[in-house]
């Protein structure tokens, strides 16, 4: 399983970039996306400053 992003909440600031450990997350027209590589460790989850992503 991995982490979702709520399109409509992200305001891609990318701060769940700069934490994700195994570099699953990129910004894709101002959006986080979480790739397969996604490893759902939560990290992104509580770096979010807008509580856009969840596991």
């Amino acid at each position: 399983m991995k982490a979702e992003v709520d399109k409509g909440k992200c305001i891609g600031d990318g701060a769940c970039v700069e934490v994700c450990p195994v570099d699953a997350i990129t910004i894709e027209n101002e959006k986080a996306v979480i790739n397969d590589d996604c490893i759902a460790c939560g990290a992104c989850v509580a770096e979010c400053p807008e509580e856009a992503i969840s596991l």
